[in-house]
Parts: C-alpha cells; structure tokens; sequence
C-alpha cells in the first residue's frame, strides 16, 4: 500500500523540554511518521518557557520554536510573531495539514487554517477554558476564557478531524458547543509499556539510596495547584503517616522547589524524613516510580475532568500500582473502582483519606508485589496502548 505524501504542521502550546512534549506528544508524532511517506516533513511548533537547547529525537521532524510569554500584551505580540512565522513556513514547505495538540494550540491552528484554508486537525480534544475557570486560573466573565471558549467552538467547527481525549468528550463537545461532526477518533494518553515494565519494580540501588527498603513507599508524580489538589494531598500523606508510621514514605517526582514542598509539609507539621522530592529526566521516571508500592492521583474533581486524560495514570497501571483517585476523572476512577485495583477518594477529608488509606493497605496485604503488576498491567494494555493511536492515525493520514 503506498502511503501518502503529507507536510504537516504540529502546533503545541509546551516547551519542548516539558513532560507534555516527550510523554503526550513525540511518541505520537513517531506513530505519523511511520504512517506517511518517506518523503513527507513534519514541523513541530513548540512555546520554550527557557533558551535550554532542544535535542530532536526524529529524524523527520524540525523543531519551530517560539519564546513564551503568558496572556497578555506581550502574549499578544509572541502571537503575532507565530502567526506571521507560521504563515510563511506553511507557504515555504508546502504544508498540507495542520494538526494541533489540545485547544490552546487549535485556537492558533484554526487562525491559520482559515488564513491558508489548510486542513485543520484537532487532536486531544477537551475543554480547556472550563477547566482553567473551573481550576480557579481563570474568571468566567474574564478575557482569556471569552476567547479561548470561542474559538474551542469555531476550530471545532472548522476541523476537519477530531480526536477525543475520551468517549465523552463527544456528546460534552455536541451538548456545549452545539456542534455535531460527522465523525470522531477517540484517543486517550498511552503508555509506552517497554518503557514502563515490570523490569522496572523496586531498583536495588536506588531503594538503598533512598532507604526505602522495606516501607510502604506512595508516589506522586506532577504538579500542586491549577487542576491539582495541594494542602489536601499533604492531608493525605499525614493521615497516611499517622497509620502506617515510620513503614510509610512518599516519593514527590515533581519540579516544585524543595521550598515549596517543605512549606506544604510545615503546615501540616509533617517530618522532612517522610517526604523525598526528586526531579529526574523523563527517561529515569520508571525506575524511580517503580520503587512505589502504590500512587495517588490528586486532580481536582472538577466537571471538565471527566473529559481529559491524565497519562500519568496509564503509567502507574503500566508499572502495576493501585492508585488513589479523585472522583470524576475521566474513565479512570470508573476503571479503578470497578477493577479494586485502588482506591477513590469520596471526600477531601482525614476521614475519606483514612478510609483509601485501609483498602490500600489490605490490597498490599492480600497480593505481593508481582501479583499486583498481574492484576493491573493488563488495564494499561487494554486502555492505553499505543495500538488505539496508531488505528486513529492510519484512519486519518
């Protein structure tokens, strides 16, 4: 089967060092790839927060990259410069598609779209103006939510494909946006299950460096604040503390400051002991996640989450590890509850963590460690598996 010949115009809104951009975006830009022609080119736009030096990981992708400046007149400008860029690089390089990685990025992908009536590709479909009001970011009668809602509604409209982040951002997208397409893919955040594997669990090395042998180890990994919870999940720890004692640690992989995270633990009077905060490259993640026992996953049960993705998860399950959830987001506490491969936090309270805490423990106390990677790693196989993009991108191009 010939493959077609396609010039492709990726529009992010990450720096190209962020997680979002290695994790949630490149191994998909690989899938396309393999999915073209040989001769085809890909043009990755990415807003870099830094100067750091951007390493391409694919030979047939070039990297377009703007400085970012947030919303605002400077915002504006940034904008107009990528505007103008961009047009020229779509008339330059012959682009035949764009194709644009959740709404912040399709609002710049539709202007250009209209501009150059270039085929509009919307993908990892979700509300994102409702979660910045409904995070506490934004206002609802503020400037940014106005417009960024607007023109969820008009890329929508104007795409020419749509890719869900779940099945329910199809009737969310039809019931608030008032618009029905013809068809839709649904995508969620996959896992590469090599990368995050059972060869992965309990590293020697690193449990002695971190003397984590023989504790109850929580991980986290990610951010405090916006989506996610923040004193409410040290309330958690220190009701987790107050259980199993000295046998429990926690694992913080995040980029907040050791500062920050001793502020939240000084507010709770939480031991520094208890608590170790690392921030590694994404390519050591599943060695130092593995040493977990189980993970907690603090978003805010916020009604737009129900329609997002977290692939945070998808790497947890991929590793084996019962998760503590929030209620509502997305297909996972569903999965969670319905699987007993966790726990769902009812309410954000000592009493609800207290409750989590118990079931996680009897689950610990009822599989060993390999018999919970038996039980779990299967749902990161069936409902993150790289196989549902690669159907999703062989349909489009």
């Amino acid at each position: 089967m010939t493959k077609n010949k396609e010039n492709i115009l990726i529009i992010t809104y990450w720096d190209y060092n962020d997680a979002l951009i290695q994790t949630y975006t490149l191994p998909y830009i690989k899938i396309i790839s393999n999915t073209i022609s040989h001769d085809s080119k890909l043009f990755l736009v990415t807003l870099n927060k830094s100067n750091k030096k951007t390493e391409n990981s694919i030979p047939k992708i070039t990297n377009i990259s703007f400085r970012y400046k947030k919303f605002g007149i400077l915002g504006g400008l940034m904008w107009l410069k990528v505007v103008i860029t961009l047009l020229y690089t779509i008339k330059k390089h012959k682009i035949t598609t764009i194709h644009t990685w959740c709404t912040p990025a399709g609002a710049i992908g539709y202007v250009l779209s209209v501009l150059t009536r270039k085929k509009l590709i919307i993908d990892s479909f979700e509300p994102h103006a409702e979660s910045m009001v409904e995070g506490g970011t934004w206002k609802k009668n503020g400037l940014a939510f106005k417009i960024l809602f607007k023109l969820e509604k008009l890329q929508l409209k104007r795409a020419k494909e749509v890719i869900c982040a779940n099945e329910g951002m199809i009737e969310y997208s039809q019931r608030v946006y008032k618009i029905k397409k013809s068809r839709y893919f649904v995508k969620p955040a996959c896992v590469d299950l090599n990368l995050f594997s059972y060869k992965n669990l309990k590293n020697e090395a690193l449990l002695k460096e971190l003397q984590l042998d023989n504790k109850i180890t929580c991980v986290y990994a990610g951010k405090f604040g916006g989506l996610y919870l923040e004193n409410e999940v040290f309330s958690f720890f220190k009701t987790a503390i107050d259980y199993w004692g000295d046998k429990f640690r926690v694992l913080l992989l995040t980029s907040h400051s050791n500062e920050q995270i001793q502020n939240y633990m000084h507010q709770l009077n939480i031991p520094k002991e208890y608590i170790i905060r690392k921030f590694v490259a994404h390519n050591e993640v599943p060695n130092y996640m593995g040493l977990a026992d189980f993970a907690i996953s603090p978003n805010k049960s916020i009604p737009s989450r129900k329609f997002s993705t977290p692939i945070k998860n998808a790497e947890y399950w991929a590793l084996g590890l019962p998760i503590v959830i929030t209620q509502n987001i997305s297909d996972d506490s569903d999965l969670i509850f319905q699987n007993k491969i966790g726990s769902v936090i009812e309410e954000l309270t000592p009493e609800a963590y207290l409750k989590c805490i118990k079931e996680i423990d009897l689950l610990l106390k009822e599989y060993n460690r390999k018999e919970l990677y038996e039980k779990i790693r299967p749902i990161a196989e069936k409902y993150r598996n790289f196989s549902i993009a690669e159907t999703v991108y062989k349909s489009i191009y």
